[in-house]
Protein backbone atom coordinates (compact mmCIF):
# COMPACT_ATOMS: atom_id res chain seq x y z
CA UNK A 1 0.00 0.00 0.00
CA UNK A 2 1.38 3.49 -0.78
CA UNK A 3 -0.66 6.49 -0.69
CA UNK A 4 0.07 10.30 -2.37
CA UNK A 5 -1.21 13.63 -1.43
CA UNK A 6 -1.81 15.12 -4.37
CA UNK A 7 -2.65 19.39 -3.57
CA UNK A 8 -5.39 19.62 -6.76
CA UNK A 9 -6.60 18.97 -9.17
CA UNK A 10 -3.37 19.15 -11.94
CA UNK A 11 -1.44 16.95 -9.36
CA UNK A 12 -3.90 14.31 -9.13
CA UNK A 13 -4.33 14.19 -13.51
CA UNK A 14 -0.31 14.21 -13.23
CA UNK A 15 -0.33 11.24 -10.70
CA UNK A 16 -2.63 9.84 -12.98
CA UNK A 17 -0.15 10.57 -15.96
CA UNK A 18 2.53 8.43 -14.13
CA UNK A 19 0.12 5.29 -13.47
CA UNK A 20 -0.11 5.27 -16.78
CA UNK A 21 3.43 4.53 -17.28
CA UNK A 22 3.17 1.69 -15.56
CA UNK A 23 0.09 0.05 -16.90
CA UNK A 24 -0.32 -2.23 -19.76
CA UNK A 25 -3.00 -4.09 -21.54
CA UNK A 26 -5.20 -6.67 -19.14
CA UNK A 27 -4.41 -4.43 -16.46
CA UNK A 28 -7.50 -3.43 -13.57
CA UNK A 29 -8.25 -0.02 -11.69
CA UNK A 30 -10.44 0.11 -9.41
CA UNK A 31 -11.21 3.80 -8.10
CA UNK A 32 -13.36 4.04 -5.01
CA UNK A 33 -14.15 7.34 -3.21
CA UNK A 34 -17.19 9.97 -2.31
CA UNK A 35 -18.77 11.90 -5.31
CA UNK A 36 -16.25 14.69 -6.31
CA UNK A 37 -12.82 13.18 -4.67
CA UNK A 38 -11.41 12.84 -7.87
CA UNK A 39 -11.87 9.38 -8.98
CA UNK A 40 -12.41 11.06 -12.51
CA UNK A 41 -9.80 13.34 -12.34
CA UNK A 42 -7.36 10.45 -11.67
CA UNK A 43 -8.63 8.38 -14.93
CA UNK A 44 -8.42 11.81 -17.29
CA UNK A 45 -4.52 11.35 -16.24
CA UNK A 46 -4.24 8.10 -17.15
CA UNK A 47 -6.04 8.92 -20.43
CA UNK A 48 -3.44 11.09 -21.01
CA UNK A 49 -1.17 9.37 -19.95
CA UNK A 50 -1.67 6.50 -21.82
CA UNK A 51 -2.55 8.77 -25.23
CA UNK A 52 -5.88 7.80 -25.58
CA UNK A 53 -8.37 9.77 -28.05
CA UNK A 54 -11.29 11.71 -26.62
CA UNK A 55 -11.92 13.92 -23.19
CA UNK A 56 -11.92 11.40 -20.48
CA UNK A 57 -15.45 12.32 -18.37
CA UNK A 58 -17.32 10.87 -15.83
CA UNK A 59 -19.39 8.23 -18.21
CA UNK A 60 -22.29 7.91 -15.09
CA UNK A 61 -24.79 7.87 -17.63
CA UNK A 62 -23.11 5.89 -20.36
CA UNK A 63 -21.68 3.58 -17.73
CA UNK A 64 -18.82 2.58 -19.97
CA UNK A 65 -16.89 4.48 -22.95
CA UNK A 66 -14.11 3.11 -24.58
CA UNK A 67 -11.17 5.14 -25.56
CA UNK A 68 -8.96 3.94 -28.09
CA UNK A 69 -5.18 4.43 -28.24
CA UNK A 70 -3.45 7.09 -30.42
CA UNK A 71 -0.40 5.47 -30.79
CA UNK A 72 1.66 1.72 -29.85
CA UNK A 73 -0.35 2.00 -26.25
CA UNK A 74 -3.38 0.17 -24.93
CA UNK A 75 -7.34 1.11 -25.31
CA UNK A 76 -8.52 2.50 -22.12
CA UNK A 77 -11.58 1.39 -21.10
CA UNK A 78 -13.79 3.79 -18.67
CA UNK A 79 -16.63 2.31 -16.62
CA UNK A 80 -18.61 4.20 -14.04
CA UNK A 81 -20.73 1.50 -12.01
CA UNK A 82 -22.08 3.95 -9.68
CA UNK A 83 -25.70 2.91 -11.08
CA UNK A 84 -25.32 -0.80 -11.28
CA UNK A 85 -27.08 -2.72 -8.62
CA UNK A 86 -25.90 -6.17 -9.03
CA UNK A 87 -23.38 -8.54 -10.62
CA UNK A 88 -25.68 -9.53 -13.39
CA UNK A 89 -25.49 -5.89 -14.27
CA UNK A 90 -22.17 -5.95 -14.16
CA UNK A 91 -21.77 -9.23 -16.21
CA UNK A 92 -24.10 -7.35 -18.79
CA UNK A 93 -21.55 -4.83 -19.53
CA UNK A 94 -19.34 -7.84 -20.97
CA UNK A 95 -16.25 -6.05 -19.27
CA UNK A 96 -13.96 -8.98 -19.79
CA UNK A 97 -13.85 -9.50 -23.46
CA UNK A 98 -11.86 -6.11 -23.70
CA UNK A 99 -9.66 -6.89 -20.33
CA UNK A 100 -7.04 -8.32 -21.83
CA UNK A 101 -7.07 -5.88 -25.01
CA UNK A 102 -7.42 -2.59 -22.52
CA UNK A 103 -6.30 -0.98 -19.34
CA UNK A 104 -9.91 -1.00 -17.84
CA UNK A 105 -10.03 1.54 -15.32
CA UNK A 106 -13.80 1.10 -12.88
CA UNK A 107 -15.00 3.54 -11.21
CA UNK A 108 -17.90 2.86 -8.20
CA UNK A 109 -16.57 -0.68 -8.83
CA UNK A 110 -15.52 -2.10 -5.02
CA UNK A 111 -17.52 -5.21 -4.46
CA UNK A 112 -18.71 -5.78 -8.04
CA UNK A 113 -15.58 -6.40 -10.21
CA UNK A 114 -12.70 -7.53 -8.64
CA UNK A 115 -13.56 -11.11 -9.73
CA UNK A 116 -12.76 -9.92 -13.95
CA UNK A 117 -8.97 -10.42 -13.15
CA UNK A 118 -7.04 -11.87 -9.81
CA UNK A 119 -3.97 -8.70 -10.96
CA UNK A 120 -5.50 -5.51 -10.01
CA UNK A 121 -5.02 -2.02 -8.50
CA UNK A 122 -7.53 -0.88 -5.83
CA UNK A 123 -7.22 2.51 -5.42
CA UNK A 124 -8.78 5.36 -2.76
CA UNK A 125 -9.44 8.36 -3.19
CA UNK A 126 -10.51 10.51 -0.40
CA UNK A 127 -11.10 14.34 0.02
CA UNK A 128 -11.49 16.76 3.04
CA UNK A 129 -14.68 17.46 4.34
CA UNK A 130 -16.00 20.55 5.21
CA UNK A 131 -13.84 23.00 6.52
CA UNK A 132 -14.25 25.32 3.82
CA UNK A 133 -12.36 28.63 4.56
CA UNK A 134 -15.09 30.89 2.88
CA UNK A 135 -18.17 31.15 0.70
CA UNK A 136 -15.92 31.26 -2.29
CA UNK A 137 -13.92 28.58 -1.77
CA UNK A 138 -14.76 25.82 -4.36
CA UNK A 139 -15.60 22.09 -2.39
CA UNK A 140 -13.14 20.65 -5.00
CA UNK A 141 -10.18 22.55 -3.45
CA UNK A 142 -7.88 20.58 -1.69
CA UNK A 143 -5.44 17.89 -1.29
CA UNK A 144 -6.69 14.22 -2.05
CA UNK A 145 -5.46 11.49 -0.29
CA UNK A 146 -4.57 8.94 -2.63
CA UNK A 147 -3.85 5.06 -1.66
CA UNK A 148 -2.87 2.17 -3.80
CA UNK A 149 -3.28 -1.42 -3.42
CA UNK A 150 -1.85 -3.85 -5.31
CA UNK A 151 -3.29 -7.48 -5.68
CA UNK A 152 -2.50 -10.38 -8.16
CA UNK A 153 1.25 -11.72 -9.13
CA UNK A 154 1.45 -8.97 -11.86
CA UNK A 155 2.03 -6.69 -8.99
CA UNK A 156 4.58 -8.75 -6.77
CA UNK A 157 7.68 -6.99 -6.95
CA UNK A 158 6.71 -3.52 -8.48
CA UNK A 159 7.61 -0.43 -6.41
CA UNK A 160 4.41 1.71 -6.75
CA UNK A 161 6.65 4.44 -4.61
CA UNK A 162 9.56 3.97 -6.69
CA UNK A 163 7.37 3.56 -9.79
CA UNK A 164 5.03 6.36 -9.46
CA UNK A 165 8.09 8.43 -7.91
CA UNK A 166 7.20 11.58 -5.32
CA UNK A 167 3.82 12.76 -4.39
CA UNK A 168 3.19 15.43 -6.85
CA UNK A 169 2.37 17.85 -4.17
CA UNK A 170 5.43 16.55 -2.65
CA UNK A 171 6.27 13.26 -0.46
CA UNK A 172 5.01 9.23 -0.70
CA UNK A 173 3.92 7.81 2.61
Amino acid sequence: MTTWQPADPEATRELGRRLAGILRAGDLVVLTGDLGAGKTTLTQGIGAGLGVRGQVASPTFIIARAHPSLGEGPDLVHVDAYRLQSLAEVDALDLDSSLEDSVTVVEWGEGMVEGLAEDRLEVMVGRPRGGLRDADEVADAGARTVTIHAHGPRWEGVDLAAALGADPAGTVR
